[in-house]
């Protein structure tokens, strides 16, 4: 399928021995992205790239049909306050999401659009309504970068107001009572803190609206380890108690807590536990979610005056369910839980007694549950695999709904789901959707790490494989958290392997169920899944016929070097350990890959400016796979302006995803999208 070579990359010969054991790394030079040999390389493997990827027949089809998809818009959770409704939303054929507010009885009214006329490049990364719903604190950034700026505006005017934080990536945010001020998560100022550490040290500030930013003060964090990220504020109703969430490592947080009444000093409630607690506050309420002494996660309210957990009661105990979420509005606790990875959600009375299941589809997820202690609604999101998402508000029907693409029927395109026994015995389950029998081309993916979720979602990209009679297979591998702590546990540090296991078991399902061959059996992953991708395409080449592994880590070896990824060593292990070492130099992709060996088609992506995985594991990985089989394709596409994903406007998501998936039907042997199945 290769027409032309690659361009030519200098070798370096870098051989170190780390506790014993020999890492070669002969593309080192590629880690620094501001070289301007690096940059020429890239330049010309874009070049090469675009000539492969333009030149596919199937492209013009692709990318117009993922279009129409995309312009379907898109739909965040709906947040109420007294009187009033917020919600995100991208409307159709809009570039960025916006954030609108309905009024009591009245339409929607748009509150803050991002996009710029011939830019599209700023977005809306994060927002939070006041108590009352007069004010919201908003972030917005450029280029995927996640660097936001918090602004603020009055939600009755649609003002904004003069106010401008910058360094606020992904801020938690607190309104005092009545709104003159607020508490506010933000990094620290270039130069304020030693070179190459200005994406940690995030404390939590006290603002005054109105008031110059520099003048704001520190409220928590000062002396912390630089890793401690204050995730989660909350205050209670009458500002005496405010709460603040600090996670320390995947899956486990620090809650500290102030009484202003005392001394207003932050004391720890939650510590030096290897488990996660998240405070909220309803009313005067504290309400915590953890995991503590519950792996399925429980519901439990703490007397803040005497809040060792000792004391806390159950409001919802722990069950054979993962719990995941919960909301607190004027008469329901509305609870969250996943059941074999599909939602279910249940109403309880405030004391936490169960009262009744809301009816919901077979196979979907809840991605938002709204309420608030303050109203009446409850506002439940939710979506699935072939239907886009849509907001009920309990006993008052939908208040948005999206559609899919014109001509799209759900029903030609079913999802079930199976389960398949991998490597060491484990039952681990998988959703199929699309073509019920037979063979044709089938794209496997699986994220298994960092206890997240990976559920039926509606994935507006793969409808042109879909409608070419593809088979979408998502694997819940070991390493997320459909199953709980230990669901997690079983996918990380020395026990990572059981998750690439677990997609090469998938993938053998598939061929043994006469559902794909390896010729025609894809696998895609995205950042952790880039990694799991990386690994199997590396362990068993013999299994797949293409691999695209995007914004990916690649380089286990040297990953903690690079942006905030020492914050991972927790989840993966660190090289400065000789036992950790071991692991992570055993599985590293790019460290596993031998000359001569005919690895499949693949197609590596990442994002010029993304924050959180470094560019460098995607140059050096295709250069590597390049150099071990000439006659191969390894393909490498920087996008520009662009980061790990979050912000970026949908002209630019649709040509990606246009580029992927016309290489994946073009790759995997079906050239014709435009036929249906």
């Amino acid at each position: 399928m290769q027409t032309t070579k690659p361009p030519p990359t200098r070798v370096q010969e870098i051989v170190e021995t780390i506790h014993g054991v020999e890492v070669r790394d002969p593309y080192r030079w590629l880690e620094d992205g501001a070289d301007p040999e690096v940059a020429a390389w890239v330049a010309a493997q874009h070049a090469h790239t675009r000539a492969f990827l333009d030149a596919l027949p199937v492209r013009p089809a692709v990318a117009a049909r993922i279009r129409e998809s995309l312009d379907c818009g898109a739909l965040g959770g709906s947040v109420p306050r007294p009187g009033r409704r917020f919600f995100t939303m991208r409307p159709a054929g809009g570039e960025q999401r916006a954030l609108f507010v309905a009024d009591a009885g009245g339409p929607p009214r748009l509150l803050v659009d991002p996009a710029r006329p011939g830019d599209g490049a700023a977005s809306l990364d994060w927002w939070e309504a006041s108590p009352d719903g007069e004010l919201v604190c908003f972030g917005l950034s450029e280029g995927g970068t996640e660097a936001a700026t918090l602004h603020l505006l009055r939600t009755a005017t649609g003002e904004w107001l003069a106010d401008r934080i910058p360094n606020c990536r992904w801020s938690a945010v607190a309104f005092e009572p009545g709104g003159a001020a607020l508490l506010y998560t933000r990094h620290p100022e270039p130069g304020t803190v030693p070179p190459g550490e200005e994406l940690y040290h995030r404390h939590l500030w006290r603002h005054v609206v109105g008031a110059d930013p520099g003048e704001d003060v520190r409220v928590f964090g000062q002396g912390r380890d630089r890793r401690d990220f204050a995730t989660g504020v909350a205050m209670s109703e009458d500002g005496r108690w405010t709460a603040v969430t600090v996670t320390q490592a995947p899956g486990r947080t620090a809650v500290f807590l102030r009484d202003r009444d005392r001394d207003g000093d932050f004391r720890p409630i939650f510590e030096g536990h290897a488990a996660r607690l998240h405070v909220h506050v309803a009313g005067g309420r504290l309400l915590g979610l953890t995991n503590f002494r519950a792996p399925n996660l429980r519901v439990v309210e703490i007397d803040p005056l005497r809040p060792d957990p000792d004391a806390w009661t159950d409001l919802v105990p722990e069950s054979e369910h993962v719990l995941d979420a919960f909301a607190v509005s004027a008469r329901h606790l509305v609870v969250h839980h996943l059941v074999a990875a599909s939602s279910r959600v249940t109403l309880h009375r405030p004391d936490g007694t169960p009262e009744r299941p809301l009816d919901l589809p077979p196979l979907c997820t809840v991605s938002h549950l709204g309420a608030h202690p303050g109203c009446d609604d409850v506002f439940v999101t939710v979506q699935a695999f072939t239907w886009p998402a849509r907001t009920l508000r309990l006993g008052g029907g939908e208040t948005e709904r999206l559609s899919p693409p014109p001509g799209f029927d759900p029903d030609r395109h079913p999802a079930r789901q199976v389960w398949f026994r991998s490597r060491d015995g484990a039952e681990v389950p998988m959703f199929l959707v699309g073509r019920a029998a037979g063979q044709g081309p089938t794209v496997l993916t699986g994220y298994g790490g960092f206890d997240a979720r990976l559920t039926p979602a509606w994935m507006a990209p793969v409808v042109p494989f879909l409608e070419a009679g593809g088979l979408l297979a998502v694997a819940n591998l070991r390493g997320g958290g459909e199953f709980g702590v230990g669901w997690h546990r079983a996918g990380m540090l020395d026990r990572k392997q059981n998750t690439f296991d677990d997609l090469v078991a998938a993938a053998e399902w598939l061929r043994d169920a006469g559902l794909a061959t390896p010729a025609r059996l894809g696998i895609l992953g995205r950042s952790n899944g880039g990694l799991v991708v990386g690994a199997a395409m590396t362990q068993r080449p013999d299994l797949f016929g293409a691999v695209v592994c995007q914004v990916p880590l690649l380089d286990m070896v040297r990953y903690e070097r690079f942006k905030i990824a020492r914050l991972w060593a927790a989840e993966y292990g660190s090289a400065a350990d000789p036992e950790q070492l071991r692991w992570l130099a055993a599985y590293s992709p790019y460290h596993r890959v031998r000359d001569g060996v005919g690895y499949p088609p693949a197609l590596i992506t990442t994002g010029e400016q993304d924050a959180r995985v470094d560019p460098m594991h995607a140059r050096k990985m295709a250069a590597r796979l390049q150099a071990a089989d000439p006659d191969g394709l390894a393909l490498l596409r920087v996008e520009p302006r662009a980061g790990h994903g979050t912000g970026r406007q949908v002209s630019t998501v649709a040509a990606e995803e246009a580029d992927v998936w016309s290489f994946l039907l073009a790759v995997l042997g079906r050239p014709d999208p435009t036929r249906r199945a």
